[in-house]
């Protein structure tokens, strides 16, 4: 059993006050008799159940090329969600020639209806892809770290796509791991491998860069720099790869301290507040609108739930290998999973990095409503 888990929490709960209310005591002994039947399960889906098969093989995958790493999504309506992946690779990860497939739509029965193979040439390693809550135009954010010719950059499309609102390009080609943290003072387009998105209510984005650089910087929705904190170390306010961001309520800032397996939260000028140790492997962290804290942890392939004050409360999931086909070992195995959003019907996607594959989670019928992930804040 599991300490603190709110689902079986709740169901006590609830029993405990039928029974002390003094209600309808067949329905009681009914509401008992259900509980004592229950047997078997291990939860590994939680308060959700899989939609097995959802995701499909691209219309030009054929012979040996099939998905890259799928790395992330983002969702618009119910019947379109927006997806990033690594183009198209062989068996043994290999990219395909001409590798296409960077940016895709996807319909809720997880057809392809759109492909933006017009920006092919600008994408390479699509790390995350991001609709802001606060954007009535609901443009589309990707961020790219660059590579094989690409330049790390920030990009910001209309919704549909047929338009490149803005670019902050990195000018110089991507650098090594050394070459860029050498730079200890990096410029508002000093990139070092960005990774992550959050957004503000006035019209201001968070970037968590990232990979190399250790730093939170802050822009204005045209692309205009305000601010940066932190740096590459193991103290409060530095960071050994930043992998999510996002904000609160009370716009406090939540940080994704990868390989210093921890969570670190600071006020919306950057000031730390406190850190939350021995979060293995945290890749991604999701605040929704109940001001839920959300954690993707990619070793332990788990989703995990904290208050604001850094409790666990809850975790479901487990690693569901590889099948000869390339899904899941298991419907609703994870395999490194890399981002996640829900959609206005209750729907949960995460992005499986290294399955790869687009999971689409439904709601049990009767979930506990807390251990449900809301929208995105």
């Amino acid at each position: 059993m599991r300490l603190g888990r709110i689902g079986s929490g709740a169901t006590l709960a609830a029993f405990t006050t039928l029974a002390a209310c003094g209600g309808d005591e067949t329905a009681s002994r009914a509401d008992a008799a259900t509980v004592a039947a229950a047997k078997g399960g291990d939860d590994r889906t939680g308060p959700y159940e899989v939609v097995e098969n959802w995701w499909q093989p691209a219309p030009d995958h054929t012979g040996e090329w099939s998905w890259g790493s799928v790395s992330g999504v983002a969702v618009d309506t119910p019947d379109r969600i927006i997806v990033a992946i690594w183009g198209d690779q062989d068996a043994g990860g290999q990219e395909r020639p001409g590798s296409t497939n960077y940016l895709v739509v996807v319909d809720g029965d997880g057809n392809m209806i759109e492909n933006w193979s017009q920006w092919d040439s600008i994408f390479n390693r699509p790390h995350q892809v991001y609709i802001s809550p606060y954007d009535p135009e609901r443009h589309v954010w990707v961020v790219e770290r660059g590579g094989n010719g690409v330049h790390e950059q920030i990009l910001k499309f209309t919704n549909d796509g047929s338009e490149l609102a803005m670019q902050l390009r990195d000018p110089q080609p991507v650098m090594s791991e050394a070459e860029a943290r050498a730079n200890r003072n990096p410029g508002p387009l000093d990139f070092g491998q960005p990774a992550v998105l959050a957004f503000l209510p006035d019209d201001h984005f968070l970037l968590g860069d990232g990979y190399q650089n250790g730093r939170i910087a802050k822009y204005t929705t045209d692309g205009e720099f305000v601010m940066q904190f932190g740096s590459v170390g193991t103290g409060p306010g530095q960071f050994d790869l930043i992998h999510g961001i996002a904000v609160d309520r009370d716009r406090r800032i939540y940080v994704a301290d990868r390989m210093n397996h921890r969570v670190q939260v600071f006020t919306e000028d950057g000031e730390f507040v406190e850190e939350w140790p021995d979060i293995y492997d945290p890749v991604g962290i999701f605040v929704d609108d109940s001001n839920a804290v959300w954690v993707l942890d990619a070793t332990l392939n788990r989703i995990l739930r904290f208050s604001t004050e850094g409790k666990l409360l809850d975790y479901w999931g487990a690693y569901g290998g590889v099948s000869s086909l390339g899904r899941a070992g298991w419907p609703g195995g994870m395999s490194l999973p890399h981002q996640m959003d829900t959609d206005a019907a209750g729907n949960l996607y995460i992005a499986e990095f290294s399955g790869p594959w687009l999971d689409k989670f439904v709601p049990r019928p009767g979930a506990d409503p807390a251990r449900l992930v809301g929208r995105r804040r």
